[in-house]
């Protein structure tokens, strides 16, 4: 599948923020804190797919 610019750049956005959110999950395993940030990385996942299926849905380049 080809997709345009905007696809790839929000796409590297939400993989980026999702890789912050575990990073910190792991160098803060045991706490609340890295429990929190593991529920916010899942649910992160889960807006990018979203986002990116809405995304081709309305582009005429991706779609």
């Amino acid at each position: 599948m080809r997709t345009c610019h905007q696809f790839d750049t929000v796409r590297t956005e939400y993989e980026r923020e999702i890789g912050f959110m575990l990073a910190h999950s792991q160098r803060h395993e045991g706490r609340p804190a890295a429990k929190s940030s593991a529920k916010q990385a899942a649910s992160t996942k889960q807006r990018m797919a979203r986002a990116l299926s809405n995304h081709v849905g309305r582009c005429p380049e991706c779609g």
